[in-house]
């Protein structure tokens, strides 16, 4: 599985939610609302979920494996670094 495409949304400064992403996998399956958040060690992604009727946050899409969810925060944090670095992070407002 390859990430083809990144496309990451900066959100308000204020805030510990400093982005939103989509990623294309293999040109053929996107995730949208992948959100990078900034933790008390550092950037991390978090994906998408919805609020179950207990109050409690559930994903809806999830890599089931580490290796795999270690690639996908790499790939996506790198992409981040390089577009605050460069100055074309889009808004999401």
């Amino acid at each position: 599985m390859q990430i083809t495409d990144v496309r990451i949304r900066q959100v308000a400064k204020e805030g510990k939610m400093k982005a939103v992403v989509s990623i294309t996998l293999d040109n053929e399956f996107v995730v949208h609302d992948i959100k990078v958040i900034d933790g008390d060690k550092g950037l991390f992604i978090a994906m998408p979920s919805r609020k179950t009727g207990e109050g409690e946050y559930r994903d809806i899409a999830h890599p089931i494996n580490s290796g795999t969810r270690d690639m996908i925060q790499k790939t996506i944090l790198d992409h981040y670094e390089k577009a605050l670095e460069e100055g074309t992070l889009e808004s999401a407002e």
